[in-house]
Protein backbone atom coordinates (compact mmCIF):
# COMPACT_ATOMS: atom_id res chain seq x y z
CA UNK A 1 0.00 0.00 0.00
CA UNK A 2 1.19 3.50 -1.12
CA UNK A 3 0.24 6.42 0.70
CA UNK A 4 0.42 10.69 0.61
CA UNK A 5 -1.18 11.81 3.18
CA UNK A 6 -0.42 9.01 5.75
CA UNK A 7 2.31 6.49 6.56
CA UNK A 8 1.70 3.28 7.41
CA UNK A 9 3.61 0.48 8.34
CA UNK A 10 3.60 -2.91 10.60
CA UNK A 11 5.97 -4.22 12.96
CA UNK A 12 5.71 -6.60 15.77
CA UNK A 13 2.40 -7.00 15.54
CA UNK A 14 2.11 -3.26 15.51
CA UNK A 15 0.30 -1.25 12.84
CA UNK A 16 1.89 2.10 13.10
CA UNK A 17 -0.77 5.14 11.51
CA UNK A 18 1.16 7.92 11.28
CA UNK A 19 -0.75 11.38 10.24
CA UNK A 20 1.58 12.81 7.55
CA UNK A 21 0.84 16.15 6.26
CA UNK A 22 2.91 18.10 8.59
CA UNK A 23 2.78 21.15 6.80
CA UNK A 24 -0.73 21.57 7.97
CA UNK A 25 -0.39 20.32 11.41
CA UNK A 26 -1.69 16.70 9.98
CA UNK A 27 -5.35 18.66 9.06
CA UNK A 28 -7.88 16.29 7.51
CA UNK A 29 -8.53 16.54 3.81
CA UNK A 30 -10.70 14.16 2.10
CA UNK A 31 -7.93 12.37 0.43
CA UNK A 32 -6.08 11.78 3.71
CA UNK A 33 -9.31 10.43 5.65
CA UNK A 34 -9.95 8.25 2.21
CA UNK A 35 -6.23 6.96 3.39
CA UNK A 36 -7.04 6.64 6.51
CA UNK A 37 -9.94 4.68 6.23
CA UNK A 38 -8.32 2.27 4.02
CA UNK A 39 -5.51 1.70 6.37
CA UNK A 40 -7.49 0.87 9.53
CA UNK A 41 -9.67 -1.85 7.45
CA UNK A 42 -6.22 -3.17 6.72
CA UNK A 43 -5.56 -3.30 10.47
CA UNK A 44 -8.79 -4.87 10.91
CA UNK A 45 -8.47 -7.68 8.67
CA UNK A 46 -5.06 -8.69 9.27
CA UNK A 47 -5.02 -11.27 11.89
CA UNK A 48 -1.09 -10.78 12.27
CA UNK A 49 -2.00 -6.79 13.30
CA UNK A 50 -2.47 -7.16 17.49
CA UNK A 51 -2.68 -3.45 18.31
CA UNK A 52 -3.04 -0.55 16.21
CA UNK A 53 -1.02 2.40 17.16
CA UNK A 54 -2.09 6.29 15.90
CA UNK A 55 0.15 9.37 15.96
CA UNK A 56 1.11 12.54 13.88
CA UNK A 57 4.14 13.80 11.98
CA UNK A 58 6.05 16.97 12.76
CA UNK A 59 5.12 19.19 15.36
CA UNK A 60 1.25 18.12 15.86
CA UNK A 61 -0.63 15.39 16.09
CA UNK A 62 -3.81 16.79 14.61
CA UNK A 63 -5.21 20.42 13.77
CA UNK A 64 -8.71 18.73 12.81
CA UNK A 65 -10.09 19.44 9.33
CA UNK A 66 -8.59 21.88 6.60
CA UNK A 67 -10.69 24.69 6.24
CA UNK A 68 -8.92 24.90 2.64
CA UNK A 69 -10.77 21.79 1.59
CA UNK A 70 -13.74 23.16 2.48
CA UNK A 71 -13.14 26.70 0.60
CA UNK A 72 -15.74 28.23 -1.39
CA UNK A 73 -15.78 31.12 -3.82
CA UNK A 74 -17.99 34.32 -3.00
CA UNK A 75 -21.35 33.68 -3.14
CA UNK A 76 -21.53 29.93 -3.40
CA UNK A 77 -23.00 27.91 -1.42
CA UNK A 78 -21.93 26.65 1.77
CA UNK A 79 -20.18 22.85 2.29
CA UNK A 80 -22.78 20.83 4.11
CA UNK A 81 -21.30 19.95 7.30
CA UNK A 82 -23.49 17.18 8.51
CA UNK A 83 -22.44 15.50 5.44
CA UNK A 84 -18.71 15.96 6.05
CA UNK A 85 -19.42 14.27 9.32
CA UNK A 86 -21.35 11.55 7.82
CA UNK A 87 -18.97 10.26 5.74
CA UNK A 88 -15.36 10.98 7.02
CA UNK A 89 -15.35 11.79 10.92
CA UNK A 90 -18.64 9.14 12.19
CA UNK A 91 -17.30 5.93 10.59
CA UNK A 92 -13.87 6.94 11.89
CA UNK A 93 -14.76 7.16 15.24
CA UNK A 94 -16.74 4.22 14.71
CA UNK A 95 -13.60 2.37 13.16
CA UNK A 96 -11.33 3.39 16.22
CA UNK A 97 -13.81 2.49 19.39
CA UNK A 98 -14.97 -1.30 17.73
CA UNK A 99 -11.45 -1.93 16.66
CA UNK A 100 -11.52 -5.59 17.75
CA UNK A 101 -7.70 -4.94 19.17
CA UNK A 102 -6.26 -2.19 21.33
CA UNK A 103 -5.78 1.64 19.86
CA UNK A 104 -2.71 3.74 21.48
CA UNK A 105 -2.63 7.23 20.33
CA UNK A 106 0.24 9.12 20.75
CA UNK A 107 -0.46 12.40 21.13
CA UNK A 108 2.75 14.76 19.63
CA UNK A 109 1.94 18.56 19.88
CA UNK A 110 -1.30 20.32 19.37
CA UNK A 111 -4.61 18.02 19.24
CA UNK A 112 -7.43 20.35 18.08
CA UNK A 113 -10.85 20.05 17.35
CA UNK A 114 -12.05 16.82 15.13
CA UNK A 115 -8.30 16.21 15.87
CA UNK A 116 -8.36 16.21 20.02
CA UNK A 117 -11.28 14.06 19.88
CA UNK A 118 -10.21 11.50 17.54
CA UNK A 119 -7.33 10.91 20.18
CA UNK A 120 -9.66 10.92 23.28
CA UNK A 121 -11.96 8.21 21.56
CA UNK A 122 -8.42 5.79 21.66
CA UNK A 123 -8.04 3.42 24.36
CA UNK A 124 -5.12 4.71 25.27
CA UNK A 125 -3.87 8.12 25.30
CA UNK A 126 -0.05 8.63 25.69
CA UNK A 127 0.84 12.50 25.54
CA UNK A 128 3.97 14.22 25.17
CA UNK A 129 4.89 16.84 27.58
CA UNK A 130 4.23 19.46 25.71
CA UNK A 131 0.92 18.79 23.75
CA UNK A 132 -1.81 19.75 24.15
CA UNK A 133 -5.79 19.51 23.71
CA UNK A 134 -8.50 22.41 22.32
CA UNK A 135 -11.42 21.83 21.88
CA UNK A 136 -11.82 24.45 19.11
CA UNK A 137 -15.23 24.07 17.23
CA UNK A 138 -16.48 26.96 19.03
CA UNK A 139 -14.54 29.74 17.42
CA UNK A 140 -16.42 28.38 14.33
CA UNK A 141 -19.67 28.33 15.75
CA UNK A 142 -19.42 24.88 15.40
CA UNK A 143 -20.22 22.25 17.83
CA UNK A 144 -17.92 19.26 18.79
CA UNK A 145 -17.69 16.08 16.69
CA UNK A 146 -16.34 13.43 16.08
CA UNK A 147 -18.10 12.08 19.54
CA UNK A 148 -17.00 15.02 21.17
CA UNK A 149 -20.10 15.61 22.91
CA UNK A 150 -20.70 12.07 23.65
CA UNK A 151 -16.81 11.12 25.52
CA UNK A 152 -16.00 14.88 27.18
CA UNK A 153 -18.70 14.73 29.64
CA UNK A 154 -17.64 10.60 30.45
CA UNK A 155 -14.22 11.75 30.75
CA UNK A 156 -14.47 14.86 32.50
CA UNK A 157 -18.20 15.70 33.87
CA UNK A 158 -21.17 17.99 32.14
CA UNK A 159 -19.63 21.36 33.60
CA UNK A 160 -16.46 20.98 32.53
CA UNK A 161 -17.10 19.05 29.57
CA UNK A 162 -19.26 22.82 28.47
CA UNK A 163 -16.25 24.50 29.55
CA UNK A 164 -14.31 22.82 27.06
CA UNK A 165 -16.61 23.17 24.25
CA UNK A 166 -17.91 26.62 24.67
CA UNK A 167 -14.88 28.02 25.98
CA UNK A 168 -12.15 26.54 24.11
CA UNK A 169 -9.13 26.77 26.10
CA UNK A 170 -5.57 25.09 25.68
CA UNK A 171 -5.62 22.36 27.82
CA UNK A 172 -1.82 21.01 29.07
CA UNK A 173 -1.24 17.60 28.43
CA UNK A 174 -0.30 17.99 32.41
CA UNK A 175 -3.95 19.03 33.02
CA UNK A 176 -5.45 16.85 30.76
CA UNK A 177 -3.98 13.61 33.08
CA UNK A 178 -4.92 15.12 36.02
CA UNK A 179 -8.43 15.24 34.40
CA UNK A 180 -8.57 12.04 33.68
CA UNK A 181 -8.90 12.67 29.70
CA UNK A 182 -5.61 11.01 29.36
CA UNK A 183 -3.41 7.92 30.59
CA UNK A 184 0.05 9.53 30.27
CA UNK A 185 1.99 12.59 30.40
CA UNK A 186 6.14 11.68 29.05
CA UNK A 187 8.94 13.70 28.00
CA UNK A 188 8.92 14.33 24.15
CA UNK A 189 11.68 12.93 23.35
CA UNK A 190 10.43 9.81 24.85
CA UNK A 191 6.86 9.49 23.25
CA UNK A 192 7.09 7.23 20.66
CA UNK A 193 9.66 5.02 22.42
CA UNK A 194 7.33 4.95 25.27
CA UNK A 195 4.49 4.13 23.19
CA UNK A 196 5.98 1.80 20.63
CA UNK A 197 6.53 -0.04 23.71
CA UNK A 198 3.51 -0.34 25.10
CA UNK A 199 1.57 -1.33 21.94
CA UNK A 200 4.30 -4.22 21.85
CA UNK A 201 3.60 -5.35 24.97
CA UNK A 202 0.10 -5.17 24.10
CA UNK A 203 0.23 -6.96 21.13
CA UNK A 204 1.70 -9.83 22.86
CA UNK A 205 -1.50 -9.99 25.10
CA UNK A 206 -5.31 -11.85 24.63
CA UNK A 207 -6.64 -9.86 21.57
CA UNK A 208 -9.60 -11.44 22.09
CA UNK A 209 -10.37 -10.40 25.72
CA UNK A 210 -9.44 -7.06 24.93
CA UNK A 211 -12.18 -6.60 21.96
CA UNK A 212 -14.73 -7.84 24.62
CA UNK A 213 -13.55 -5.33 26.87
CA UNK A 214 -14.17 -2.39 24.82
CA UNK A 215 -17.50 -3.93 23.91
CA UNK A 216 -18.46 -3.85 28.07
CA UNK A 217 -17.16 -0.57 28.32
CA UNK A 218 -19.09 0.97 24.90
CA UNK A 219 -22.27 -0.38 26.47
CA UNK A 220 -21.66 0.70 30.05
CA UNK A 221 -23.32 4.03 28.80
CA UNK A 222 -26.59 3.19 28.16
CA UNK A 223 -27.09 0.25 30.00
CA UNK A 224 -28.83 -0.48 33.54
CA UNK A 225 -26.69 -2.31 36.16
CA UNK A 226 -29.09 -5.33 35.85
CA UNK A 227 -28.42 -4.63 31.60
CA UNK A 228 -24.24 -4.53 32.38
CA UNK A 229 -24.02 -7.55 34.47
CA UNK A 230 -26.32 -9.86 31.77
CA UNK A 231 -23.41 -8.35 29.19
CA UNK A 232 -20.77 -9.40 31.32
CA UNK A 233 -21.80 -12.89 31.80
CA UNK A 234 -22.38 -13.30 28.00
CA UNK A 235 -18.69 -11.84 27.48
CA UNK A 236 -17.10 -13.65 30.08
CA UNK A 237 -18.32 -16.62 28.65
CA UNK A 238 -17.41 -15.65 25.48
CA UNK A 239 -13.64 -15.12 26.73
CA UNK A 240 -14.01 -18.15 28.58
CA UNK A 241 -13.90 -19.90 25.89
CA UNK A 242 -11.00 -18.53 24.23
CA UNK A 243 -7.72 -20.10 23.15
CA UNK A 244 -5.85 -17.47 25.24
CA UNK A 245 -8.03 -18.14 28.20
CA UNK A 246 -6.71 -21.50 27.99
CA UNK A 247 -3.42 -20.74 27.68
CA UNK A 248 -3.39 -17.83 30.78
CA UNK A 249 -4.35 -20.79 32.69
CA UNK A 250 -2.08 -23.18 31.77
CA UNK A 251 0.86 -21.01 32.21
CA UNK A 252 -0.37 -19.97 35.27
CA UNK A 253 -0.33 -23.45 36.88
CA UNK A 254 3.11 -24.52 35.36
CA UNK A 255 4.28 -21.16 36.56
CA UNK A 256 5.81 -20.15 33.02
CA UNK A 257 5.01 -16.99 31.12
CA UNK A 258 1.69 -17.44 28.54
CA UNK A 259 2.22 -17.22 25.11
CA UNK A 260 -1.36 -15.95 23.51
CA UNK A 261 -1.95 -16.00 19.97
CA UNK A 262 -4.77 -13.41 20.25
CA UNK A 263 -7.82 -16.00 19.54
Amino acid sequence: MTYSDIEFSVNNGVAVLALNRPESLNSFTAAMHGEVQEALAHAAQDTSIRALLLTGNGRGFCAGQDLNDRAVAPGEDLPDLGDSVEKYYNPLIRRLTTLEKPVICAVNGVAAGAGANIALACDIVIAARSASFIESFSRLGLIPDSGGTWILPRLVGMARAKGLAMLGPKVPAEQALAWGMIWQVVDDDALMSVATTLAEQMATQPTRGFALTKQAFAASAANTLDEQLELEKELMRAAGKTSDYREGVAAFLEKRTPRYIGE
